[in-house]
């Protein structure tokens, strides 16, 4: 079965920089589409951003375009989300997904079968 973790989050400050990795395990990582949301605290899990397959297509968040990049590396079988510029409400624990083939919606949590345990990122101002 497919096996998510997440890594390199941490404690930064306003205007830094963090890139998070999701290693994929367990199918090929290529049928997977791959999403990353977020949870802060007191709050729902919201989408952050998602990758095709391919890795040709791309979706962002509001809240995030502009500083937050997707990509993949289908060989690594690995997910990151490049941040960058990173604010205080950027503080969350953030969770990678994957989904077999394409969601519908690739912005919607329900969409995505396998989660891994999360990677906690604070932004201090």
């Amino acid at each position: 079965q497919v096996q998510l973790v997440e890594s390199g989050g941490g404690l930064v400050q306003a205007g830094d920089s963090l890139r998070l990795s999701c290693a994929f395990s367990g199918r090929t990582f290529s049928n997977y589409a791959m999403g990353w949301f977020r949870r802060a605290p007191g709050k729902e899990r919201d989408f952050v951003a998602a990758i095709s397959r391919g890795g040709d297509s791309t979706y962002y968040a509001d809240s995030v375009k502009g500083r937050f990049t997707i990509s993949r590396d289908n060989v690594k079988n690995t997910v990151y989300l490049q941040m960058n510029n990173l604010k205080p409400a950027d503080t969350a624990v953030y969770y990678c997904a994957s989904r077999f083939l394409s969601p519908r919606n690739y912005g919607v949590d329900d969409e995505y079968a396998h989660w891994g345990q999360g990677t906690q990122v604070t932004v201090s101002s």
